[in-house]
């Protein structure tokens, strides 16, 4: 898999990344927020825990983000 999004940026003259690839639906940016928000700071395993997985899953995906 690549680092570089295969969506475009929303915004002109910025170079595409996460942020700017949402920017095309701004709802729905807005609802990944709350729910990356909320997993963060709920949930039953600890933030350690749910670190290391973010951490395995950017290595085997190759995500640069």
């Amino acid at each position: 898999m690549s680092t570089k999004p295969r969506v475009s940026s929303a915004i002109p003259g910025e170079e595409a990344s996460f942020g700017t690839a949402l920017a095309h639906q701004p709802g729905l940016a807005g609802a990944f927020g709350m729910l990356y928000g909320t997993f963060w700071s709920k949930g039953a395993l600890d933030h350690r825990t749910k670190e290391v997985t973010r951490m395995r899953n950017a290595r085997v995906t190759d995500c640069g983000y």
